[in-house]
């Protein structure tokens, strides 16, 4: 089709997605053609009734382009391969069968007909096909056809001895209205054209940009809903699914159709009363009873002429934000505590050997035991350093595939003669027992870690743990997520003020605990791709600490 400039030749370019487009135009036409045969054939009927009665050859021409038309409009055969791109060549049969044939048979009809009935108007019909579906100079082509066709029923009507002077003046006119209506038919459907094509890939970039938006918000850690004035949700990411305990399916949720929803019923109802956009917790319960603390963030969309007013909820689990915000607070937290250990360990050497060179001197004098002291601190300050240290951040792990039956018995036993304590196996009674599921269990860590993960437990286990027997346990097991270690104290309950805080930094219920150890058993664990948590024992009568290791095949 035509670029936008009447002089300039556009070749005929049909893409994939323009060829319904004409497809529809085309069989358009071919409708509209039949309909006109079938007009041709009811105006002769009707003169031959009222008037004159038609030309035998007038009225077989009508019926023939009457039958042509209708069975290029109903044969689906007969247009198969019309295109763009065959109708833009004079030699294609689709141009002759659609267009050539209406100006054959509208000029024949034009010169042959005695009743001096004027066709001439009947030419609009292929011009303006040819104007919407070919290119424009073949479409000029179509236009000055049909005006020499008129031109020459003009000219064979002198050549019957007819006054022609009323014809010629006719031909012109109607030629002339052809030029016209195809130049501005071909104008028309080229600006429509582009704007179909502006249309069809602004509809592609929306929904280009719909998919990305909906990637990223099904991909998102906090929940997000789309709820209207209704209380019916518009959307629910998965994030909020899994938080509100609601089933994937349908977008048929009401807000106020469940009990346990409530609590996000009362929040929009306010949002609404005031106005504007809102921040506050609620609890929802779960299936198990618990009641989880959500924080809600609440926004609306702006209100347009014609569109709804929306409400998008932020959902998001306050354990989860203040593990974050706690994550974020200890990750800063360790890299000044890595540059403070760092400074403080030269001097700390340097106390070390000083007190050396005193305690030498001193011997045997009432100076001696101070010395001992000095030494005492200076180890425990270097302790301390060296579990700072442990945790700094940016260590590179090194991970490797361990023998932990192994590793566990033998660091079981070392710390088990440090400490004194009498060993039982499963079937022998004593405070300390090692049941080990099955020898050769391997898992991924680094040795010197875990060692001093079980060595951190064992020793938090001892501090706290009865005198009766059996009442520190080791249990290394095995099953479909990994292999799991297990260190068992019984005793008193850990308080919940004191369970919340059990894995943080510098938290201790001892005078002189550092509070770094069992942060460093979590910081080595996730460090190997482990977790270590807390829980109460399933027979309530001990306290226990699990530790899950990955395996090679896991």
């Amino acid at each position: 089709m035509a670029d936008g400039s009447w002089f300039v030749e556009s070749p005929p370019v049909e893409p994939a997605e323009g060829s319904a487009s004409f497809d529809r135009l085309y069989r358009a036409f071919l409708s509209a053609r039949a309909a006109l045969g079938l007009a041709l054939i009811v105006a002769q009927l009707i003169a031959a009734a009222l008037f004159t009665p038609p030309a035998s050859s007038t009225l077989a021409l009508s019926a023939a382009y009457a039958t042509a038309a209708l069975l290029l409009w109903l044969v689906p055969q007969l247009r198969h391969g019309a295109s763009a791109r065959s109708l833009a060549r004079i030699s294609s049969p689709h141009w002759w069968a659609g267009i050539g044939l209406d100006l054959v048979l509208f000029g024949v009809l034009h010169a042959l007909d005695p009743s001096g009935v004027n066709y001439g108007a009947l030419f609009v019909l292929p011009v303006l096909m040819a104007a919407v579906l070919c290119p424009r100079r073949l479409a000029l082509a179509t236009a000055a056809m049909a005006a020499l066709g008129l031109l020459a029923a003009a000219g064979w009507s002198m050549l019957l001895g007819v006054d022609v002077g009323l014809k010629t003046t006719q031909a012109g006119l109607v030629g002339g209205g052809l030029f016209a209506v195809s130049l501005l038919a071909g104008e028309l459907s080229a600006r429509l054209a582009r704007e179909e094509r502006a249309a069809r890939g602004s509809l592609a970039l929306a929904r280009q940009q719909e998919l990305l938006n909906r990637l990223v918000i099904d991909e998102m850690q906090e929940g997000v809903l789309v709820v209207d004035r209704r209380g019916r949700v518009r959307a629910m990411n998965p994030a909020a699914r899994t938080l509100l305990g609601a089933a994937s399916g349908e977008l048929s949720w009401q807000l106020r159709g469940r009990p346990d929803w409530l609590p996000l019923v009362q929040a929009l109802e306010q949002a609404h009363a005031a106005g504007r956009g809102a921040e506050l917790d609620v609890a929802l319960p779960l299936d198990s009873g618990v009641m989880r603390s959500l924080r809600l963030r609440l926004r609306f969309t702006r209100q347009r002429e014609g569109s709804e007013e929306l409400c998008v909820l932020f959902v998001e689990d306050n354990r989860e934000l203040l593990a974050r915000t706690r994550q974020e607070k200890l990750a800063a937290m360790g890299r000044v505590s890595a540059g403070i250990a760092h400074e403080i360990r030269n001097p700390l050497a340097a106390i070390a050997q000083a007190n050396a060179l005193i305690a030498e001197d001193v011997a045997g004098m009432r100076a001696e035991p101070l010395t001992r002291m000095v030494a005492s601190n200076v180890q425990r300050l270097k302790r301390l350093v060296d579990d700072v240290t442990e945790v700094a951040p940016g260590v590179q792990p090194d991970t490797q595939a361990l023998d932990i039956s192994e590793l566990v018995h033998e660091t079981c036993v070392d710390w088990v003669v440090v400490n004194g304590l009498d060993a039982g196996a499963a079937d022998v009674v004593g405070r300390f027992q090692l049941q080990i599921e099955a020898p050769g269990l391997v898992g991924l860590f680094d040795a010197e870690h875990l060692r001093r993960v079980l060595v951190n437990l064992l020793d938090n286990a001892l501090r706290h743990a009865d005198d009766g027997p059996g009442s520190i346990r080791v249990l290394l097991s095995a099953d479909d997520d990994g292999l799991e270690l297990v260190v068992r104290s019984a005793g008193a309950p850990v308080p919940p003020e004191v369970e919340r805080h059990l894995f943080e930094p510098f938290f201790s219920t001892r005078s002189r605990g550092s509070g770094l150890g069992l942060y460093i058993c979590r910081e080595l664990c996730e460090r190997h791709g482990g977790r270590i948590d807390f829980r109460r024992a399933a027979d309530a009568a001990a306290n226990e600490f699990s530790v899950r290791l990955r395996t090679p095949s896991a």
